[in-house]
């Protein structure tokens, strides 16, 4: 069985605090990417709204429009900054979220956007489970008052390192998704999110480690910075997680970067180890990544 992951590379998950202007927060994020790449990563990612405020009032107001593709600087300037970066850098960016308006369906998304080293766009990932949650005298949010969800499970080839499959926070709660990418042979599960201080406490780290022990791949949980006046409170703690479900690397709630190594021979170890994989009985049970699975919207 050759390797997932073909060779090490360090990944960069950036907790970064936004605010209310987007040309600022496209400015810092660019500022926190350099930072990282400069320390030698090779995948960087943002987190979930990077460019905005996140909650429903926000995502009109600083949605940009995507397609078609590529959109002109007007329409997207987040489009062309991580494009830009990427070449600049030369690194893999996995672009968090923004907000999307597309005008043939006069509908919001919430959208990561991912780019190669040559500063070309590899994949476009509109969030499928809207976040819409009631927990009385806790927290009520309804993403769904706003936006639309995505259609399809998204997988990123980089072909000097292997598949990764990109997914947006709620999409954490829905193991088929992570079955799914790694049955179709990724190594990483990555996950832009904003939990909030309720949900996050819960099962923010819980999540991230079962998606990895389930799968015995690699997890990145990609957090903004908590901000306490900020009318959404995220919940922070970014972290990588191992294929063997353990937390290789970990920050607080305050904005910081976290890095981790991502070893070549850990997912095949793991799965050697405990073989789930040779042991699944799909003569019991389908196989629901071999169904009618959407690659495309």
């Amino acid at each position: 069985m050759s390797k997932l992951l073909k060779k090490p590379l360090k990944l960069a998950l950036v907790q970064l605090a936004t605010g209310a202007d987007k040309s600022v927060n496209l400015s810092h994020a660019r500022s926190k990417v350099l930072e990282a790449t400069s320390n030698g990563a090779n995948i960087v990612v943002l987190p979930e709204c990077f460019n905005s405020p996140y909650g429903t009032s926000f995502f009109p107001k600083y949605a940009e429009t995507l397609l078609p593709s590529p959109p002109t600087e007007s329409q997207s300037p987040t489009f062309h900054a991580l494009s830009a970066l990427a070449k600049e850098t030369k690194a893999y960016i996995v672009g968090g979220s923004i907000p999307e308006y597309w005008s043939e369906t006069k509908k919001h998304y919430n959208t990561s956007l991912t780019f190669g080293p040559d500063g070309k766009l590899l994949a476009t990932h509109r969030k499928v489970h809207l976040f819409d949650i009631d927990i009385p005298g806790k927290i009520r949010f309804k993403e769904s008052e706003v936006l639309s969800p995505g259609n399809r499970v998204t997988i990123v080839d980089l072909p000097e390192y292997g598949k990764i499959a990109i997914a947006i926070c709620y999409d954490i709660r829905f193991p088929e998704l992570a079955t799914i990418a790694a049955r179709k042979g990724c190594f990483l599960l990555l996950y832009p999110g904003a939990f909030n201080l309720t949900t996050g406490a819960l099962h923010w780290a819980l999540q991230g480690r079962a998606r990895a022990m389930d799968n015995q791949v690699y997890v990145g949980l990609c957090s903004p910075a908590r901000d306490m006046e900020a009318e959404y409170h995220a919940w922070g703690h970014s972290m990588v997680v191992d294929p063997n479900a353990q937390v290789l690397a970990a920050t607080d709630e305050n904005e910081g970067i976290v890095y981790a190594d991502l070893d070549a021979d850990k997912i095949e170890e793991a799965r050697k180890g405990i073989p789930l994989y040779t042991q699944r009985r799909f003569d019991v049970y389908p196989d629901i990544s071999q169904g009618d699975v959407r690659y495309e919207e």
